[in-house]
This record gives structure tokens, sequence and C-alpha cells, in this order.
């Protein structure tokens, strides 16, 4: 067992210590995780990797009272779960009116308008609470696929399903969602 399994571990044993020692232990994945997920969102985001993790890992460690994470796999599941809640939160703040939402951002160089997604991030949040009321299990497959960037044999362990139906679950989680995100557009 590797120490990032420990960790997680120790602090679910009620271990306060192990919490401290878990960010240098998982700070360079969460990190990769965080640039690949702030690289797939919208031009203009302002919401740099590194504090994209040390929001969420604030959120993870929380109240030293809490209770903590049964393992790895729980870790990273509540890691996607605190990324995809930061990044929803900055979108809604950013689409506010008093954030400048009604605004659109234009391009000094250019004059043409930057197209923006944000709105496509809340739908697809709204579209991943609909799919947890009917399988709550894709959508946590979503959010580790999606938020963690998280290869599906990583993540069939993490939901304790086999490779093959980790696969088929993938497959329908992108079907629904796509028949979800579609059907709002037209």
């Amino acid at each position: 067992m590797t120490n990032v399994s420990r960790v997680p571990d120790a602090t679910a044993a009620g271990d306060r210590q192990a919490a401290t020692d878990l960010l240098p232990l998982v700070y360079g994945e969460l990190r990769k995780l965080a640039a690949v997920r702030i690289a797939a969102e919208a031009p203009g985001q302002t919401l740099e990797p590194t504090a994209l993790v040390h929001q969420a890992y604030l959120r993870l460690v929380g109240p030293a009272d809490e209770p903590r994470w049964a393992g790895r796999g729980h870790f990273f599941a509540a890691a996607a779960e605190a990324m995809r809640r930061i990044l929803v939160e900055n979108a809604r703040r950013k689409a506010s009116h008093k954030h400048g939402g009604d605004r659109q951002r234009v391009e000094l160089d250019g004059g043409l308008p930057v197209p923006e997604t944000r709105e496509d991030l809340l739908a697809l949040d709204e579209a991943l609470t609909r799919l947890a009321a009917t399988d709550s299990q894709a959508a946590e497959l979503v959010q580790l696929r999606y938020f963690a960037g998280l290869p599906l044999p990583e993540i069939a362990p993490i939901l304790g399903i086999s490779p093959r139906t980790c696969d088929r679950l993938w497959a329908f989680a992108r079907a629904w969602l796509h028949q979800e995100l579609e059907g709002d557009k037209g």
C-alpha cells in the first residue's frame, strides 16, 4: 500500500496529523488534474490550477473533528466533487450581474467576442444533478472522469465495479448527458 493510500486510511481512523501529511503526497497529482480541468474551461478563466487545488484541499480537510475519507478512492472522489463545486461556484459568480455576467468579453487585438461557456458548465452541473437522481453511480463516474480527469481503469476500483461495467456505465452516462444537454438547447 502506498503512502497516498495509507494517509487517507489513517485520517479515517482518526489520526489528525494524517491530513497535514496528505497534501505533500497528493499535491502533484491534484495539480495535474486541476491543470487538465482548467485547460478545458472557457477562455478568460481566471482561476489557476494552483488556486483550484488549494481551495479543494481546504474544503477536503475542513474542521478537525469531521470524519475523513475511507481510502484513496474516496479521497479522490471527494477531491473531484470539491473541484466541481468550486468551478461551478466560480462560473455562477462570474455569470452574475454584479460580476459583469451580462457583459461580453472582447479581444483587444481582433475586436471579436470570445465565446462564453460558463452556461455550458452550469448546464452540465444541472444535468449531473438530474443524472445523480437517476443513477448516482453514473454521476459519480462522470465527476471522477470529467472533473478529476481519472481514466476509466482507475475509476472502476474506486466505484467497486469491473472495468467492463465501468465502460458500459461511461457509455450510458455520456449518452444520457448528451441527450439532456442537447435537449436543453433545442
